[in-house]
């Protein structure tokens, strides 16, 4: 998830320079966003990601999803509620092994670990985790 602020900017930024690290790994990579097709695809245009970029993402679906959802402080923040930061990670089998939400834009999992996990996940046929 993202809203296109500075953190999410730099952090993408890190995703859009590992990308292909995660592919090499045969992980997809897509981002998704409350913002509307205009700013989404403006963004992905200005910062030049090569990851697809999902938009309009309703408050209903966002908390389906189990996402802290935010109203903005000012009108320069955003014009929407929008979604902290969340990263889910789906198997080949279609299930989410990997979910890492957050209520503080300031908390995001390191990219690095996470492409180093997913590896081990899949080599080891690890378990999902934390079900019970």
């Amino acid at each position: 998830m993202y809203r296109g602020k500075p953190l999410c900017k730099t952090y993408l930024g890190t995703l859009n320079e590992m990308l292909d690290d995660f592919y090499e790994a045969s992980v997809a990579v897509a981002t998704l966003s409350a913002d509307p097709q205009e700013k989404a695809q403006a963004e992905v245009t200005e910062n030049g990601w090569k990851f697809p970029v999902g938009y309009d993402l309703s408050v209903a679906q966002m908390r389906e999803l189990g996402l802290y959802v935010s109203n903005p402080h000012s009108p320069q923040e955003t014009d929407r509620p929008f979604a902290e930061p969340a990263l889910f990670v789906i198997n080949p089998g279609g299930s989410v092994q990997i979910v890492d939400i957050s209520n503080t834009p300031f908390s995001r999992p390191d990219l690095n670990p996470l492409l180093k996990g997913i590896r081990f996940v899949r080599s080891k046929d690890y378990p999902i985790r934390g079900r019970d």
